[in-house]
């Protein structure tokens, strides 16, 4: 099957997202709320996460294995990640859209964070962990990555408990359009 990767970005650039169903029926989506990761002072994570900060466990890479991050976030119980949004974040990947964020513990693969970049844009798609607080790390590496790369928005799509941990806020759709169409005149480069 052939994708459309300026079809499928557009449809990033206005506030949608591609999610597969449990039957593996892929579609587009869009909430009511979006959760944002903040990129100012309101970002915070447990004060025991700075201890394994300290420790300087993990060595962080974006990209290196990118496939591996895929892989990561699709294995679980319920996943929205089906065999063909695998091939569409590859595609995207290949045309210098998509990213993986990642945290490794020597040669082993700690956890990592899928997400797609659009101007000053990084939308997160998903993350996960193989090492305890590998996810963890990425994120608040990611955070700080993003505000020296000048990013205005970190969208993580949906609320979870994890999420809220390290402030995530929701918003209004209407407020994310906005947020969104400017975030999109902003050229930012993960790399």
């Amino acid at each position: 099957m052939e994708y459309d990767v300026s079809a499928i970005i557009r449809g990033y650039a206005q506030g949608y997202f591609l999610m597969a169903d449990e039957n593996n029926h892929l579609g587009w989506y869009e909430s009511r709320e979006r959760t944002l990761i903040p990129l100012d002072e309101k970002f915070r994570y447990p004060k025991s996460l700075q201890r394994v900060l300290n420790q300087e466990r993990f060595t962080v890479a974006i990209n290196r294995d990118f496939p591996g991050v895929v892989a990561g976030c699709a294995n679980r119980d319920i996943t929205w990640i089906s065999p063909e949004l695998e091939k569409i974040y590859w595609l995207l990947y290949k045309s210098g859209y998509a990213y993986s964020f990642e945290t490794w513990s020597g040669d082993q693969l700690a956890g990592g964070i899928l997400g797609i970049v659009i101007g000053g844009a990084f939308i997160g798609e998903s993350m996960f962990f193989n090492i305890s607080e590998g996810s963890k790390v990425a994120m608040v590496k990611l955070v700080a990555r993003l505000r020296e790369r000048k990013f205005l928005l970190f969208d993580a799509q949906m609320m979870n408990p994890h999420l809220s941990r390290f402030g995530a806020y929701n918003i209004s759709n209407s407020e994310y359009h906005l947020l969104l169409k400017q975030a999109l005149q902003s050229p930012c480069y993960l790399i």
